[in-house]
């Protein structure tokens, strides 16, 4: 039974959520090539799984970003809410580990990612029916919620400058203004520092080999002083 099954324990501690209904996690876990039917296999729980994630990141998406319109807001979505994403997630839990699927796939050396994808949208659709709403979106930010910044980071990588501007203006009522502070080496080599100031307000400085580098990073700096964006995005020149 499933409930006496250690490898459905191990599971639990992976995605750290425990069943009130082991059969709930089993069936999620299991590939329609390894149940007798396919209603027997995760792929109702996945349609249902699906829906849970994307209603929770459109609202967290709704919140902490209020002052991006509809456009902006699909674009992140379309970035988290993918089977590339899902699949990522999948690895970081190990839940490959934990996935039944037929004797022709569990020959293969590595599951093709949309069965670890598939997987966790169904891990989602479960721990909702068994645990609700709450539980569900709990699961969902503890593991897609680090995405979040990162997602908003890559939307707008190399123009930290149109970004900020868009805050200011929205939500400050200004806008930004860039200062030079220095510039150094010989004409061919100068590095640049430039600083951004709003409501008079100086904010950390950038450097960089051009004057509209050294901008985009002191917007970056910005961003992350005023909270827009998590004090541990990396800058994408830092990301690999």
């Amino acid at each position: 039974m499933a409930a006496r099954n250690p490898s459905l324990e191990q599971c639990q501690k992976c995605i750290d959520y425990n069943f009130q209904d082991l059969d709930l996690l089993e069936k999620a876990l299991t590939h329609s090539s390894a149940a007798n039917a396919r209603i027997g296999s995760n792929e109702r729980l996945e349609f249902f799984g699906d829906a849970i994630l994307g209603m929770c990141i459109c609202h967290q998406l709704f919140e902490r970003f209020p002052e991006y319109l509809e456009g902006e807001l699909t674009k992140i979505k379309s970035m988290i809410v993918s089977r590339r994403t899902c699949a990522k997630i999948a690895r970081e839990i190990h839940l490959d580990k934990f996935l039944r699927v037929g004797k022709g796939m569990s020959n293969t050396r590595k599951l093709p990612s949309s069965c670890n994808a598939a997987a966790v949208e169904a891990i989602i659709g479960a721990i909702y029916i068994d645990g609700g709403e709450k539980a569900a979106f709990d699961f969902i930010l503890k593991f897609f919620g680090p995405l979040l910044d990162e997602a908003d980071a890559r939307q707008h990588q190399g123009n930290f400058k149109s970004m900020l501007q868009q805050y200011a203006q929205h939500t400050l009522e200004t806008t930004p203004t860039y200062e030079l502070l220095d510039e150094k080496g010989p004409d061919h080599s100068k590095c640049f520092e430039i600083s951004v100031l709003i409501n008079s307000h100086r904010y950390p400085s950038g450097w960089g080999p051009s004057k509209k580098e050294a901008e985009q990073l002191a917007a970056f700096n910005a961003l992350k002083d005023l909270k827009v964006i998590s004090d541990e995005t990396p800058y994408p020149s830092q990301t690999v």
